[in-house]
């Protein structure tokens, strides 16, 4: 039984978990203030979803992360090697409230994230579409809600698309972060906020 964490317990944390437990599928939530902060959603989401440490949830094979950007480093520190388990990077290198964008000298956010989860196979996805947008039913407008995935690990990639059918969506390869993650990345990608939905 693949083991499912999230870190980050915002909008698009939230999201993830909420579609989770939608499907029932079990996961740990956490975030940076404790578990304390995170009991009406855990509440909420009974009995799939728990709050934990972010040690805890940064144990499973499949490990979420959805973190304010300048927070991400503090949010990751300490945290032992990574040892091969897959990180879906959900982070987008801007905050409210002034959503300007991160300096990245030239980098993709990717690149940075993956920096940061060392020994990590990390795949881009659940980025690009808006939380509201996401927890939404998939199949809400005939077809199936598109969700963009890329990464440079394809037995990584083929556990997330796993995911993703399983969720209810339909995933879409983008190929390497170098091309997927530069597609993605808001801002700057040509691809975050649009509703794609793929009908057979």
């Amino acid at each position: 039984m693949t083991t499912i964490g999230i870190i980050g317990a915002g909008n698009i944390g939230a999201a993830f978990a909420r579609i989770l437990a939608r499907n029932g599928i079990a996961a740990t939530i956490a975030n940076s203030r404790g578990a304390a902060t995170l009991a009406s959603l855990a509440q909420e989401l009974a009995p799939h979803i728990t709050a934990g440490t972010i040690e805890a949830a940064a144990q499973a094979d499949i490990v979420l992360i959805a973190v304010p950007w300048s927070k991400l480093p503090s949010a990751l520190a300490g945290l032992p090697n990574w040892n091969g388990r897959i990180v879906i990077d959900a982070n987008n290198p801007i905050e409210a409230p002034l959503f300007k964008p991160a300096d990245l000298n030239g980098r993709l956010s990717t690149e940075i994230v993956a920096g940061l989860v060392p020994g990590a196979r990390v795949v881009k996805a659940f980025n690009h579409l808006l939380a509201a947008l996401l927890t939404k039913d998939p199949n809400a407008e005939g077809g199936e809600r598109v969700l963009f995935y890329s990464g440079d690990d394809e037995s990584a990639k083929a556990e997330v698309a796993a995911l993703i059918t399983q969720l209810g969506f339909a995933g879409v390869d983008l190929g390497p972060i170098s091309v997927g993650g530069k597609l993605t990345q808001f801002p700057g990608g040509s691809l975050p906020a649009i509703n794609f939905v793929k009908f057979a």
